[in-house]
């Protein structure tokens, strides 16, 4: 029912769902907490991220992926601090987190001559499922980001200390 009504919404219900429905979107990503929303758009011809809240349905700014298109594959942090796709650089495609926080773009360069195809976040941001192209075959490789992000935690858990136990 609600596949049904995401592809046939009138004008009507798409302004009551805050204009989230784009004439032409793709790659949906929510974050953990259901309070934003990735999508792949066309702006000026090219494929490009855009990030909304869905508290208000407004478009959150993300300044440093400007310069880095086309965009695909968009994949979100637990809170959406850090927005995981494939990009591109010249004719390379790229994986790349971007850390919303404090507006940092981390590439993350492949070994081998690999190409990302898709990305998937995990929900804390310390592993990256990475889909590539090798040599003609799809391989789905594991990164450690542990080094690289501080964790994207729901709200309310702690970083480092377990809860105290009551005494």
């Amino acid at each position: 029912m609600l596949a049904l009504c995401v592809s046939a919404c009138s004008s009507r219900q798409e302004q009551a769902a805050g204009g989230l429905m784009d004439r032409s979107q793709e790659d949906p990503a929510l974050s953990g907490d259901g309070r934003l929303l990735a999508v792949i758009s066309p702006q000026r011809g090219r494929p490009t991220v855009q990030l909304r809240s869905l508290l208000d349905g407004r478009l959150l700014p993300l300044p440093s992926l400007k310069r880095h298109q086309p965009h695909s594959s968009p994949s979100l942090s637990w809170n959406g601090r850090y927005l995981a796709l494939v990009t591109q650089r010249g004719r390379r495609r790229l994986a790349v987190v971007a850390d919303r926080l404090n507006n940092r773009l981390h590439p993350l360069p492949l070994p081998g001559g690999r190409d990302p195809v898709r990305v998937s976040l995990s929900p804390d941001a310390r592993q990256l499922a990475l889909q590539v192209a090798d040599q003609g075959r799809w391989r789905v490789e594991l990164l450690d980001l542990s080094d690289l992000l501080e964790p994207d935690r729901p709200a309310g858990a702690g970083l480092t200390t377990p809860p105290l136990e009551p005494q």
